[in-house]
């Protein structure tokens, strides 16, 4: 082989070699991510948002990790999304995620066993809220005079219209008798303020954004936010214990002068078991390094800490996840830790 011949091949194997890195690096730069929410007025949303940004800010440049929340129905699509492969990360409601775990409810027979929890997040508050004319007590009960009215009970595929019907059914409420309207929570806010629904159900991180809206143009005098008596958690919790009493503190809206006695249930985000231990290891670090720049997000993420990073999670913890907590020496039960 002559000199230019041999020259020649060192050139060519250089600029495949060259290729093949620039290559590698050019698809380790394309590990964008997508976290799937819910609509803009609830919780989900800016949280999720929140995350995908300071997880950007910070897993960008040196790992080549990239973040983006997307807005959806809720918990119920964000499953069916997660399982098609169109996003990577979703928020669900923990009653949901029981529920797609196990395989009960709409997933009968068919239980989503590629889930993994990352954290629980904060916990969603169950929020009923109507106008005064049906809050004839204030207890959850006056559902009922609802019977034949317009009532928001949330988006179709959603998990607030799964939450509110499971809730609704456990007491004995008959929401079938409702004229049902199928609205997310801005929607929602917004009906009520015109009068088009008599009630709407928000559940969320408080306080909620949409919430804040309708009593602050209705008045605090107009609407109600329906209670729970301890009874109705007891029954409650006996169709799914997933749910504990939580008071929404008063002033957390406006014109709110006392305490609200209501009900919440842990939101988590998942991610599927195929997911790169490092890029959930990365992210859940991530989250919990940065905790103050999650608080200036939104005020749910206040609650947000490390030694109630797995408590009330429906399904086994990601290995990446894991991995993290047991570095902060959080001691995992078996029951999440992924077989």
């Amino acid at each position: 082989m002559n000199t230019t011949s041999l020259l020649k091949k060192v050139l060519v194997t250089s600029a495949l070699t060259t290729a093949l890195i620039t290559g590698a690096n050019a698809a380790k730069k394309e590990q964008k991510y997508i976290i799937a929410t819910a609509s803009t007025g609830g919780t989900y949303y800016p949280v999720g948002v929140g995350i995908a940004t300071i997880a950007s800010l910070k897993l960008a440049k040196k790992h080549k990790m990239t973040f983006s929340a997307i807005t959806s129905a809720g918990s119920g699509e964000n499953v069916d999304m997660i399982d098609k492969g169109e996003v990577d990360f979703a928020i669900l409601q923990g009653l949901f995620g029981s529920m797609a775990w196990q395989g009960k409810a709409k997933y009968e027979g068919k239980p989503r066993k590629n889930l993994r929890s990352v954290s629980m997040l904060w916990q969603n508050v169950e929020q009923f809220v109507v106008y005064n004319k049906i809050a004839t007590t204030g207890n959850i009960m006056d559902m009922k005079n609802l019977y034949g009215k317009k009532f928001s009970i949330g988006k179709r595929n959603s998990g607030t219209r799964v939450s509110g019907q499971t809730i609704l059914s456990a007491l004995g409420i008959d929401y079938a008798k409702m004229n049902l309207q199928f609205l997310g929570y801005g929607p929602s806010a917004t009906s009520l303020q015109d009068r088009k629904i008599d009630g709407m159900n928000i559940p969320s991180g408080t306080p909620t954004s949409a919430i804040t809206n309708a009593y602050a143009t209705i008045g605090a005098d107009n609407i109600k936010h329906l209670e729970f008596s301890d009874a109705d958690v007891k029954k409650i919790s006996s169709a799914y214990p997933v749910w504990t009493r939580y008071v929404i503190k008063a002033g957390t809206y406006p014109g709110q002068k006392s305490d609200i006695k209501t009900i919440a249930q842990p939101n988590l985000l998942v991610v599927t078991k195929d997911t790169p231990l490092e890029t959930v290891y990365l992210l859940t670090k991530t989250m919990y390094e940065n905790l103050p720049f999650l608080n200036t997000v939104h005020k749910a993420t206040k609650v947000m800490n490390i030694k109630s990073a797995i408590a009330g999670l429906p399904m086994p913890l990601h290995p990446g996840a894991a991995k993290y907590y047991k570095e902060q020496g959080i001691d995992i039960p078996d029951r999440l830790i992924a077989k």
